[in-house]
């Protein structure tokens, strides 16, 4: 009983350290990622012509900071079902749903009109923030108690 308690506070404490670090992702996002369009969205985004921007960087920058939630998220699956299987899973639906928001963001950035900037304001959150943990968990719970 006791060996039980303990491990759980170790997934608990594993489980805020993961969330911790995703939090940091967010207020270091000025210093660790190139990225215009953060100031961008701060203002009246919805008249103002999309920033200029290096798209190598900006692509490179997405990436990385991407990859870095996903890492993360990938971690508090693990620590929250200890289950490889669904860590590969998850691991997949990252970067399958990675291409598409890229090819969108991407797209809309190029070739759709000025009137987009909310799509886009949508689409590059995806891309930024850690939403898809906040779905892959309760999905994953509800198929775990129904197997």
């Amino acid at each position: 009983m006791l060996q039980k308690i303990l491990n759980n506070k170790i997934r608990v404490l594993q489980f805020l350290f993961l969330v911790a670090l995703l939090v940091l992702v967010r207020a270091f996002e000025n210093e660790l990622f190139y990225d215009p369009f953060l100031d961008f969205f701060k203002k009246d985004f919805t008249k103002l012509r999309l920033p200029s921007f290096n798209p190598t960087q900006l692509f490179l920058g997405l990436f990385f900071r991407y990859t870095l939630n996903t890492a993360i998220s990938l971690g508090i699956i693990y620590v929250l079902f200890k289950d490889v299987t669904m860590v590969k899973f998850a691991f997949a639906l990252y970067y399958f749903f990675f291409m598409i928001l890229m090819a969108a963001f991407f797209y809309i950035v190029y070739y759709a009109n000025e009137n987009s900037n909310w799509i886009l304001f949508y689409v590059r959150r995806f891309l930024i923030q850690p939403i898809f943990v906040l779905l892959f968990v309760p999905g994953f719970y509800y198929q775990k108690q129904n197997k």
